[in-house]
């Protein structure tokens, strides 16, 4: 089975690839000459996720799937959410992000914070939603060097160490997206 990864994001794309049975073949947004950016302007994940899936289905005509994702903190009110990857501001900057939130979180003590990841699946003229969370703490200064974007920030609940500090084998198997992955995996492969 072919299946479109609406992601530009390449460390997303190598993330899932690693998740995905043999029998998926994973093509990016590149594999298949899409190149324009594709707006995301809804105000949910979910909404950002189907506008990716939509795009990919109405306009190369492939099967796909997109994602969206969030890092919703209590002391924020749920900020920065949908606007996760651009909290900062443009340029879109993971550096950027983390020392906005660390600088904001600065005067508090709760530190609860949770990824959400909304994937929204295109296949064979069908829609289907899968999401995942994880829940953990806003570290008061970044640890680890792997992973991307907020991770180095982000101890999940259970864990004494970040995400950055994890393996990509670790993290898969307790993040939001690795979940969300899992019930997609766990869908395409009953139909099989």
């Amino acid at each position: 089975m072919k299946l479109v990864f609406a992601t530009n994001n390449l460390n997303k794309l190598a993330e899932v690839q690693k998740m995905l049975p043999n029998s998926i073949e994973l093509l990016s947004l590149k594999d298949i000459h899409c190149f324009e950016d594709i707006a995301e302007t809804s105000s949910t994940l979910e909404g950002n996720a189907q506008i990716k899936a939509n795009h990919i289905s109405d306009n190369y005509q492939y099967n796909c799937f997109a994602d969206d994702t969030g890092l919703e903190v209590a002391a924020l009110n749920g900020a920065p959410g949908v606007y996760s990857a651009r909290y900062a501001g443009e340029p879109a900057n993971a550096e950027n992000n983390m020392q906005k939130l660390l600088n904001e979180l600065k005067n508090t003590n709760n530190r609860q914070a949770h990824f959400r990841t909304s994937i929204c699946l295109n296949l064979n003229g069908k829609q289907h939603f899968f999401d995942g969370v994880c829940k953990g703490d806003i570290l008061k200064e970044k640890q680890g060097e792997k992973g991307f974007g907020y991770d180095p920030v982000f101890k999940p609940e259970g864990h004494q160490i970040s995400f950055a500090q994890m393996s990509s084998e670790e993290k898969n198997k307790i993040s939001h997206r690795g979940l969300a992955i899992q019930k997609l995996v766990a869908f395409l492969t009953s139909l099989a």
